[in-house]
């Protein structure tokens, strides 16, 4: 991966014609990344420090919200994956940018757009049921590929939020793993969204525990990706474990409506 600032030799040309405002659009999202992108791979790399931590931390930079320009500023900048929240922005993002850079899918994914999803994304976070997996196995089989997935849990207990509930998840992540063309990687949660760093460690901390029981117990289960911590909260995630951050708003700035 190339420092940031620099261009990544493999950037792919966009694969559809861009609307004139994009190459505008794309240069003030450059000038952003100056700006907050080497503050931010410090404040991971001291948080990581503070762990004890020498492996690797990814950032998936969320672009949801954000014009084309953010993509291509974000690949030239050395951020190769970048995350959406909705089928319909991410196929919009790729008929124009191609896979410039690694999509995944972050946000929850219903049943009924799975076809649609499937040649989107190279991994999906936001595995939250049986069924959603199952749908995910089918339409895999169907397309003769596999999916690269991580399963969404809900330590926090919010009800707002999605994912397998903790005293449950050993077992759904067992029958999850041993379904045909789905690759489980690991993990993924979102924390209650608070200042409260003892309610952040907390929920952190137990999704690294079930991580780990489930790297114990699972046989299928490959433990590679933590993926926990997003703009307000990710020096927390990263001091307890998480492999990979979620990052839009403290990169890319607020999103304009």
């Amino acid at each position: 991966m190339p420092e940031p600032g620099q261009s990544h030799p493999d950037l792919e040309e966009p694969a559809g014609e861009l609307a004139p405002e994009a190459g505008p659009e794309r240069e003030r999202y450059a000038a952003q990344l100056r700006d907050t992108l080497p503050g931010v791979l410090d404040r991971i790399e001291r948080a990581a420090k503070r762990s004890g931590r020498s492996d690797e931390v990814r950032i998936v930079a969320v672009t949801k919200g954000h014009g084309p320009g953010a993509v291509l500023a974000a690949a030239s900048a050395g951020l190769m994956d970048c995350g959406e929240n909705r089928v319909s922005e991410l196929a919009s993002k790729q008929q124009l940018l191609g896979r410039v850079v690694r999509w995944h899918l972050i946000g929850h994914l219903q049943r009924n757009k799975v076809r649609q999803a499937m040649p989107l994304f190279d991994c999906i976070h936001s595995v939250d049921s049986l069924r959603l997996a199952v749908e995910l196995s089918q339409e895999a089989g169907r397309g003769g590929r596999d999916v690269e997935a991580l399963v969404q849990v809900n330590v926090s207990g919010e009800q707002a939020k999605g994912g397998l509930e903790p005293d449950q998840a050993l077992e759904t992540i067992v029958e999850i793993t041993n379904l045909p063309r789905l690759h489980v990687r690991g993990l993924m949660t979102m924390a209650p969204f608070t200042e409260d760093e003892a309610v952040l460690r907390r929920t952190f901390r137990a999704t690294r525990d079930l991580f780990e029981a489930c790297a114990r117990a699972v046989p299928r289960f490959d433990a590679r990706h933590l993926s926990m911590g997003m703009s307000n909260d990710f020096e927390v995630a990263v001091e307890e474990g998480s492999t990979i951050v979620r990052l839009g708003t403290v990169l890319f700035g607020e999103r304009r409506p």
